[in-house]
């Protein structure tokens, strides 16, 4: 016999399960985003959308007139590792930065590796596409583009277009009025 979607229903808001799992949720939420939010520095006229996770937001400063879209990371080291982002800059969706990267010493477990943390600069008026990875010590310029996807694991100059994995430098920005040849 099928149970009727109404007792379903019933069940489910009266299972206590329901409401630990509601508080878990509260407390990811205010340590990945509200804690870390109020001890970063950032510019007036910058918007964070809520589901942004941030780590050590002591670390994060952030520019004036910036964007950062949804369920972006930006993750600076638990000791020294910075995250500098300029003014005007655009993080598309699923942006993830990290200060720090774990080494790799034989035979230990990974997660006993010793980190390495290491600032990450980005630039004035930078977008950086849906899904980009940029990786501890890099910096990327002013003026870059980067492509969906690309993962940065080194330094981008000033003013280029930059795609895939690893990144690479595919173009440059033109002026105002030319089109770009990529």
């Amino acid at each position: 016999m099928k149970i009727p979607a109404w007792i379903n229903a019933i069940a489910s808001a009266c299972d206590p399960r329901s409401y630990v799992h509601l508080f878990r949720l509260i407390h990811y939420y205010g340590y990945s985003h509200v804690r870390p939010r109020r001890r970063l520095q950032a510019g007036e006229g910058t918007g964070i959308a809520p589901n942004v996770s941030l780590r050590n937001g002591e670390r994060i400063r952030m520019g004036r007139g910036c964007h950062v879209g949804e369920r972006c990371f930006l993750w600076a080291g638990d000791t020294t590792g910075r995250i500098e982002i300029g003014d005007h800059v655009s993080l598309a969706p699923g942006v993830f930065i990290t200060a720090s990267d774990y080494q790799f010493v034989s035979g230990l477990p990974f997660r006993e590796q010793p980190r390495l943390e290491r600032d990450i600069r980005i630039g004035n008026d930078v977008w950086l596409g849906a899904g980009v990875v940029v990786t501890a010590g890099v910096t990327v310029g002013d003026g870059c583009i980067v492509g969906a996807g690309a993962v940065v694991t080194r330094d981008l100059p000033a003013d280029c277009i930059a795609a895939g994995v690893p990144a690479r430098v595919v173009g440059q920005r033109q002026e105002a009025g030319q089109i770009a040849r990529v």
